[in-house]
């Protein structure tokens, strides 16, 4: 196979599992009608129920800008999912911290999400265990969904 094959096999290759993943089963659009939030907020409150983080920090790991990580975080507020608190190294910081109602729409959330495409489920043992493998080659530090 030349390179030209070959870069076009691993196009349409990475475009089949980006549409296994993202468009298959809407697990998005499920998150959303399950916690009643947003999927954007949900995002930020699962990063959160890993521990607490600054303001910038969540800013940065959302890459979104601050303002906008700002009414995120007003609104997980306002819904008792997060509380915010002075940085005790910088008065001027705000860390969030989410609530034990926030940890627990982050469990059903990341549930939903680590649960596989029926298709997935579907492939044989063997085939299954082929793909694994070969995802094991490519994702080598890979955890579970967080």
């Amino acid at each position: 196979m030349n390179d030209d094959a070959h870069r076009a096999t691993a196009v349409r290759v990475y475009q089949r599992m980006a549409h296994l993943v993202l468009e298959s089963d809407d697990r998005r659009r499920e998150v959303v009608e399950a916690t009643g939030l947003s999927f954007a907020r949900t995002k930020a409150l699962r990063r959160l129920a890993r521990g607490p983080m600054r303001m910038t920090e969540l800013a940065a790991e959302l890459l979104v800008d601050k303002p906008y990580a700002t009414v995120i975080v007003d609104e997980l507020e306002r819904r008792g999912l997060v509380v915010r608190s002075t940085a005790p190294d910088d008065r001027r910081a705000k860390v969030v911290t989410v609530t034990d109602q926030g940890r627990e729409l982050a469990r059903l959330a990341n549930e939903i999400l680590a649960r596989p495409p029926q298709a997935l489920i579907a492939l044989p043992a063997a085939e299954m265990a082929e793909l694994d493998a070969l995802l094991a080659k490519l994702t080598p530090s890979a955890d579970a969904v967080s």
